[in-house]
């Protein structure tokens, strides 16, 4: 985690030391203002807050609220993608999450440094004030991906009212947190799952990213060949593009440009394995003489989905140069 602490006092600075020690494993930049000149401080320019909100989790103003509103006011773009933002008196009394208090983390930020400090966390999102269950910040916790933030919003208000139904299509592990029943009756409800069903008239998707993506192709395929076969083969099977956690392939393609170019273009991280690494994977596969004699294995993109995944849900199928195969991770659902 990359934080950035901005100080305006001496006070500030020692709170700024403070909460630096409470974050061991977090990546901070301290700053002052230019007068104080402290050590271990960064001198702190107008131009710093633009390119700290932009790369940075998290900002904490050590401060008046008022100075923290002013500053990160002209950079807020959307609650998906804005760090959070936190203000902390000098004397370390109170701990305010300011913005992105779930998707960003920053009333559990607020609680973790309450407790280090010895202060009070202000948290004022009414979820959290009423007890009831936070979609957005249990999404965020667990790496899931949220398709709708105007349903998100309508379901946050609904909970705070009714309970709101939840369908899983993965066991749940625990008791329900409050605000939530498991039902598949209702107009609006909730689903996790990497699937594309939407079981209710306003079906807010949430959507774990557990599909490892096979690739195997020809030399010189393009960029579009390969988004084309991955966007056609789930669609096919009727999974969620959001739920793609990578692509994998044979280590043969780790300079292949187009299919570099389509995971760069959708964010999907690109793992590569030796031809020895898949021939290891257990199970039936696909087998081709042809991709033995070319890369020391009969199939690439059963085999590199399964690696690291635990079920093969679509076997080998070929789109225009590329074939792609997709396995799925083993999860269940906890709100403890």
């Amino acid at each position: 985690m990359k934080i950035a602490i901005f100080a305006y006092s001496r006070g500030g600075c020692s709170a700024a030391r403070r909460v630096r020690a409470a974050l061991p494993e977090a990546e901070t930049l301290c700053y002052a203002v230019p007068r104080l000149e402290e050590a271990g401080f960064l001198p702190l320019a107008k131009d710093v807050y633009r390119a700290s909100f932009s790369s940075m989790d998290a900002l904490i103003f050590i401060g008046a609220c008022g100075i923290a509103v002013r500053e990160i006011a002209p950079y807020l773009v959307s609650k998906k993608t804005d760090p959070a933002v936190l203000c902390i008196d000098e004397k370390m009394r109170f701990v305010i999450p300011l913005l992105s208090g779930h998707i960003g983390g920053a009333n559990d930020l607020a609680r973790r440094l309450a407790g280090a400090l010895g202060a009070s966390a202000v948290v004022t999102t009414a979820t959290d004030v009423n007890g009831k269950f936070a979609v957005d910040a249990w999404a965020a916790k667990n790496g899931c991906a949220i398709l709708s933030m105007p349903l998100a919003k309508k379901v946050a208000a609904e909970i705070l009212e009714h309970d709101v139904p939840l369908v899983s299509e993965f066991p749940v592990k625990g008791a329900l947190p409050n605000g939530i029943v498991e039902s598949g009756a209702g107009t609006l409800g909730i689903l996790i799952g990497v699937h594309t069903k939407a079981p209710f008239a306003q079906t807010l998707r949430i959507v774990p990213r557990l599909l490892h993506v096979g690739v195997g192709c020809c030399k010189g395929i393009s960029k579009e060949a390969v988004e084309t076969a991955v966007q056609t083969v789930l669609a096919s099977h009727d999974l969620d593009l959001a739920a793609v956690k990578g692509v994998y392939s044979i280590d043969l393609k780790r300079q292949e440009a187009g299919l570099l170019a389509a995971c760069e273009e959708h964010d999907w991280p690109a793992v590569f394995y030796t031809a020895e690494e898949l021939q290891a994977v257990g199970g039936e596969f696909t087998e081709s003489p042809f991709v033995q004699e070319i890369t020391g294995v009969g199939n690439v993109c059963e085999r590199a989905a399964l690696l690291g995944a635990d079920n093969l849900l679509v076997r080998k199928t070929a789109v225009n140069g590329v074939t792609v195969a997709v396995a799925a991770e083993d999860w269940e659902v906890s709100f403890g």
